[in-house]
């Protein structure tokens, strides 16, 4: 089944540059997900295709008014369903959010601009909201770009090599371990001698313990959330209590 995206926006050429690229481009020659672009310009009414206008009550900047952008969603009754807007007050986007999202047939992600949307588009013709994070962009394409991408590099095929997906970074709640290519001695500092030995299953419980170890120093909160340390964890941090180096 091939997942269906499509983006609601005042700038569909931002999102169809980087769509077209490295993994998303191939995974979309490979029919692993289809992009549909619209610009909820083409719903406006007045000659100035205006969808913005100044804030009830005052304040600064302009807000993205709410019939330019209902009027797009309900005349293009082929829209993926759930439609997403990224907004600063969404649920945070996570790897299980993105887990979540690959599982459906398709989505709609609605991209902001300015000082957001009129309440009234998020109460009536959205389903769902999904921030980033605790930071501020000028729009919603960049956002866009990120879900679409976390969300195609889970899917079957995504990658070309789906054990790349399982391996990353919290594919099982924890941070990756580190990575090392050729050559092994680079300025002095060499490889861990373990990815060298020829031993697999030794090199698998290093980088998991590596894994953790990165995971309790850089993201604690992640080890809370996977409900602390299992008894196989605290064996494996004791098998390997250094890098081996």
């Amino acid at each position: 089944m091939t997942l269906r995206v499509d983006v609601l926006t005042l700038f569909p050429e931002a999102v169809a540059g980087y769509a077209t690229t490295s993994v998303l481009g191939r995974a979309a020659e490979r029919d692993v997900w289809e992009l549909h672009l619209h610009d909820f310009r083409d719903a406006t009414t007045d000659v100035h295709r205006s969808v913005d206008d100044t804030p009830f009550g005052g304040g600064a900047g302009m807000v993205l008014r709410a019939e330019p952008i209902m009027a797009a969603i309900e005349s293009t009754p082929e829209l993926a369903r759930p439609v997403i807007a990224l907004t600063p007050s969404g649920r945070v986007f996570t790897h299980a959010v993105a887990r979540e999202l690959s599982e459906l047939p398709g989505f709609t992600l609605l991209c902001g601009r300015y000082e957001g949307f009129d309440q009234r588009v998020l109460d009536q013709v959205v389903d769902d909201e999904i921030s980033l994070g605790d930071f501020v962009l000028s729009g919603g394409e960049l956002a866009a770009l990120s879900v679409i991408e976390a969300v195609v590099r889970l899917l079957p095929g995504g990658l070309g090599n789906d054990d790349s997906s399982v391996e990353e970074s919290f594919g099982e709640g924890l941070l990756e371990y580190p990575q090392y290519t050729k050559p092994a001695n680079v300025r002095g500092a060499r490889v861990p001698e373990i990815l060298l030995s020829g031993d697999h299953a030794r090199i698998a419980r290093w980088r998991r313990a590596e894994a953790l170890k990165r995971t309790i120093e850089r993201r604690p909160d992640l080890i809370e959330r996977r409900g602390g340390l299992s008894e196989e964890d605290r064996a494996i941090l004791g098998e390997f209590p250094a890098s081996d180096e």
